[in-house]
């Protein structure tokens, strides 16, 4: 995740994504060069249009330029996502948790006193299992296409569906679900183009700060003085942050 967030990050940190050739099969999608052009613009006044990496071009799998464009602004739109929630945990979690046993044996949750990594390293195993499958399930079911006899399923991202956009989960599970993961409280039901636009280039500018800030936090708990901002905030971890498993079973 870190290496996709970086290129993300650095491919279009100033723009959505760089002009794509129509050498390969066409694929209708909602941005043409001209849009990502003015994106960029709107998004970094400054830096503007920039793909130093020509990842746009590069026609993953030996898919268009405009199915690798989709691929890459949902990808952007996900780690984005994730980063934000990621730093507002990072924050939350380093002050707070909650009052009630984590277990049925009343083991409670991680205390405060360790930094966010450390919180990780101390979770049972079973409860590290529980939210890597239910992370899994939700990406495996934002894949969800009509072709895939699903009734809540859209058209792919890379095929001229709109990149961002989650399924809903009424409708599409066997059990009521009270709220949808896409816009749950429907502030989007009766909303303008131009304010949903509005809000898409606020997204990817936060999206993009959040993925900064979360890499911030990972180092300066890491490697201590990297960040001279957050020397005397974050705890240092000692453990290694790539292996998140390293305390229950190691494959070496």
């Amino acid at each position: 995740m870190k290496i996709a967030a970086f290129v993300l990050a650095l491919a279009g940190s100033a723009t959505a994504f760089s002009p794509a050739k129509n050498s390969r099969q066409s694929v209708q999608l909602s941005e043409t060069k001209t849009d990502l052009e003015k994106m960029a613009g709107d998004l970094n006044p400054i830096v503007k249009f920039w793909d130093p990496l020509g990842v746009a071009d590069a026609g993953y799998w030996g898919k268009s330029d405009e199915a690798t464009i989709g691929w890459l602004r949902q990808s952007e739109i996900k780690h984005g996502r994730v980063a934000m929630a990621a730093f507002v945990g990072h924050v939350v979690q380093s002050n707070f948790h909650w009052p009630w046993p984590m277990t049925m044996d009343g083991t409670p949750f991680p205390s405060t006193d360790l930094s966010p990594p450390e919180q990780w390293d101390s979770l049972p195993f079973a409860s590290k299992a529980q939210i890597i499958l239910f992370v899994g399930f939700l990406e495996w079911y934002s894949e969800l296409t009509p072709g895939e006899g699903s009734d809540v399923g859209q058209t792919h991202y890379t095929k001229g569906g709109q990149p961002g956009k989650y399924p809903e989960l009424k409708g599409g599970i066997p059990h009521n679900v009270p709220f949808n993961l896409f816009d749950p409280f429907n502030f989007h039901t009766n909303m303008s183009e131009e304010a949903k636009a509005r809000g898409l280039l606020k997204e990817i500018n936060n999206g993009r700060l959040a993925m900064l800030g979360i890499f911030g936090f990972v180092s300066a708990e890491t490697i201590p003085g990297s960040v001279p901002a957050l020397a005397n905030i974050v705890k240092p971890y000692s453990g290694e942050i790539m292996a998140p498993f390293s305390g229950d079973f190691s494959l070496l």
